[in-house]
């Protein structure tokens, strides 16, 4: 192209508005706009749906369903018994046999979450006023949503972009289902409009969100009552040592007292009922749009 081509005007520019620049918006630059929209577009959705409470449930995303724990451990017990010893491994069968006896906690979750769900349709406040809420993956997340689906409600799922994609599981309601580029900006949601936590057994990132949810609460960043259950005492007391916290002075005991260990889903619910029904804020807010 010669220089006096390059100085004839162009009549064909077609410039493009600054939110339609995809390129601009995935930049650094634009980080600030990112982190604002994962803020702004919930709060809207939720708001549009009338959720002004939820109760959120962690846990681990590995612990499968008893249905399909059985399954899987039936199916290495008829190869190992056909095809002989080494088709199977001892280890394969133990963490088979683990596997079933850890679904025990996806089915209580679904249980539980079916019980806050039935509850919650009762009230008055329209059938969002409270809504369980997960991760929005498999596990422990998916027994949940699952719980909350089979009961007629609706339920959130606060997915996030990971190396290995995490799937969303079938039973989050599509309204209210949501991804999230940012972890502290999803933990800000589940945080933010949260009445009560159920933790599960899981791993590190359910320790991750547990301990966020109770420094939150230790700190006052929480202003209001927020219902903390550990589910399963023996595990969560074999995990973590909570009593050497006090013993060596790194907490003190009332911060023990910010949650309770609960074994069965009658248990967890009745102390969550309870708890929620002589909450002023939580009475109060039956009256106040979600803010």
């Amino acid at each position: 192209m010669t220089n006096q081509n390059k100085n004839q005007p162009n009549h064909n520019l077609k410039p493009k508005l600054a939110y339609e620049n995809h390129r601009f918006l995935r930049s650094a630059d634009a980080r600030t706009l990112r982190i604002a929209s994962e803020y702004l577009e919930p709060l809207s959705r939720l708001r549009r749906a009338g959720v002004q409470n939820t109760v959120v449930f962690f846990g681990s995303a590995r612990i499968p369903s008893h249905e399909n724990a059985l399954r899987q451990l039936q199916e290495l017990t008829k190869k190992r018994r056909e095809k002989g010893d080494t088709a199977v491994s001892r280890a394969a069968l133990q963490a088979a046999r683990r596997a079933l006896e850890m679904s025990r906690y996806y089915e209580e979750a679904r249980e539980l979450a079916r019980l806050v769900t039935e509850w919650s349709l009762t009230f008055g406040n329209g059938p969002h006023f409270l809504v369980v809420c997960s991760g929005g993956g498999p596990g422990i997340m998916e027994a949940a949503n699952r719980g909350a689906r089979e009961a007629g409600g609706k339920t959130i799922g606060l997915n996030i972009t990971l190396p290995r994609e995490q799937f969303v599981n079938p039973y989050v309601s599509p309204e209210l289902c949501f991804l999230f580029r940012y972890f502290f900006m999803r933990k800000l949601w589940f945080a933010y409009p949260a009445r009560a936590l159920m933790v599960f057994p899981g791993g590190f990132g359910t320790l991750d969100e547990m301990w966020e949810f109770l420094t939150l609460i230790q700190t006052h960043k929480i202003s209001h009552r927020v219902t903390t259950l550990l589910y399963g005492s023996k595990y969560w007391k074999k995990a973590v040592n909570f009593n050497w916290f006090v013993e060596s002075g790194t907490v003190d005991k009332d911060d023990l007292k910010q949650f309770r260990f609960v074994d069965s889903p009658q248990e967890a619910f009745s102390l969550l009922k309870e708890n929620l029904s002589r909450d002023r804020m939580f009475r109060a807010s039956q009256r106040l749009p979600f803010v």
